[in-house]
């Protein structure tokens, strides 16, 4: 639960809010993490020392549901002159360490992140008329952040989130949502690390798929050249009733599909509903990588094959570099090792109590045959895995959100995989890897990927099996069924 009061207010646990000239009585007593914030904010909004803030009455170190202390929400006047019209500007309070006592986030020193490193910020268009800034991006805002408490995942920018329902709960076509960083915002350095600020953008469902396709960026350029659509501050307007490519339907081939074929996707991976069996064995075959136990537990992945996934998503951002499956490395830890604590919790780690065997005892299995599953959003993506990834030498990693498995797609000359050309098949406990061999980029052909495009649209809504035939026979027949995932 939220209130609404100006930040100079006094509120139960904060004093009031000091700017740069701050009596040194209140600037001693505030949070340095916080009293930094600030003053960016006055730099940037010297006439409102005081804005309307989103308060959680409950904080979140004291067992409250909302991880931001505040949002705080400025009247921006924008600049007519350059298509930047008035709106309201929104920036959290609470993503990064305010306090630096480990009440909320780890110190880890003040050359690194803050907590985890950024604050996210929000700019809608005014409405005319409008006195004061609607709050509902407020509880947007604690939504996003309860995902990164949550997961322990955080956003860059260029990062798209699928949100599958109007930002405002209205009836808008804006319905998802890409991350950059903010334009007036500068980094700030505090007591306890380097915070910076990464704007929310609103956008529409063609807008999203079109940035999955190609990547963030490339879709957050074209909107900045299109005023109605975000200008070059990328204010969102909840009334837009047309995406970028009805305003401009040259964007879609010019822009967005040449991209993909010069580019591929920077989208190396999604947490997913997926599943994979071996049908190299009888189903009651005891020796089932899959299904070693320890006693009577199923096993989990293992951290190292935990981490070597996690970096995979990761290292599919750099598009312009060598594809390679990082190798494990036995003295790193889990967790992030340069934008967090090593004490944190891996995002891919599983919560539940079920048996880790040690990755040294999990030996790599070729199989012959493979049963993939995927619900429909999931399969959906295999279009973009081959056209966007495949093609261009990379690969693409579905990490189940169910359970503990993993299926990486792999092109001929990725560096660190296990899969190969001959055997494109290959598991290291619950992580399956198949190899697009004996097709490498050049030989996979981009007349095949259309089919896929014309064949997933059909798929039953449950999901969607891609048999024992390969990878390739699948692209050359067509094979797919529906099955319940």
């Amino acid at each position: 639960m939220a209130e609404l009061r100006p930040s100079g207010a006094p509120g139960p646990t904060a004093p009031p809010a000091p700017g740069p000239t701050a009596p040194p009585a209140f600037a001693s007593l505030f949070p340095p993490g916080l009293h930094a914030i600030y003053g960016e904010c006055r730099r940037l909004y010297p006439d409102q020392p005081n804005p309307l803030q989103v308060t959680a009455i409950v904080k979140y170190w004291l067992g409250g549901p909302d991880p931001l202390d505040y949002v705080s929400m400025y009247r921006n006047v924008g600049s007519p002159s350059a298509n930047i019209p008035e709106h309201w500007h929104y920036i959290s309070f609470g993503l990064s360490d305010l306090y630096g006592d480990n009440r909320v986030h780890e110190f880890t020193g003040t050359d690194g992140p803050s907590g985890f490193g950024f604050e996210l910020t929000f700019r809608l268009k005014r409405e005319t008329g409008e006195s004061a800034p609607p709050t509902w991006p407020a509880e947007l805002m604690q939504g996003l952040a309860r995902y990164v408490f949550q997961s322990e995942n955080t956003f860059c920018s260029g990062d798209h989130v699928s949100w599958h329902s109007p930002l405002d709960n209205s009836e808008s076509r804006i319905q998802h949502m890409l991350l950059t960083e903010d334009p007036q915002m500068q980094p700030v350095q505090t007591p306890f690390g380097v915070v910076t600020f990464l704007q929310i953008v609103g956008v529409c469902t063609e807008e999203l798929h079109a940035a999955q396709q190609w990547n963030g960026q490339g879709i957050l350029e074209l909107l900045r050249t299109v005023p109605v659509a975000g200008g070059p501050w990328l204010i969102t307007d909840m009334r837009r009733g047309e995406t970028i490519f009805e305003i401009d339907p040259h964007l879609q081939h010019e822009r967005v599909d040449k991209g993909i074929e010069t580019d591929g996707s920077n989208l190396s991976g999604v947490s997913a509903k997926c599943a994979w069996d071996d049908l190299s064995r009888p189903p009651e075959d005891d020796e089932d990588s899959r299904s070693i136990c320890v006693g009577a537990q199923p096993r989990r992945l293992s951290g190292k094959d935990t981490e070597q996934i996690r970096e995979t998503l990761r290292r599919g951002l750099e598009i312009n570099s060598k594809p390679v499956l990082p190798p494990i490395n036995p003295q790193r830890q889990n967790g992030l090792t340069h934008d967090r604590a090593p004490s944190r919790k891996d995002s891919l780690e599983s919560d539940s109590s079920t048996a880790i065997i040690p990755h040294e005892l999990i030996r790599t299995r070729q199989l012959e045959s493979v049963h993939l599953k995927f619900n429909q959003e999931s399969g959906a993506l295999i279009p973009l895995c081959l056209r966007g990834r495949l093609l261009h030498g990379r690969h693409f990693t579905y990490k189940s959100i169910t359970g503990d498995m993993a299926i990486t797609f792999v092109s001929t000359g990725v560096e660190g995989a296990f899969a190969t050309e001959e055997h494109p098949y290959a598991a290291h406990g619950p992580w399956l890897q198949s190899q697009a061999a004996p097709w490498g980029p050049r030989e996979l052909r981009e007349s095949q990927v259309p089919e896929l495009h014309r064949l997933f649209p059909q798929l039953h809504h449950n999901g969607v099996s891609v048999p024992r035939e390969s990878i390739q026979e699948l692209m050359h027949r067509g094979c797919l069924s529906p099955v319940s995932c």
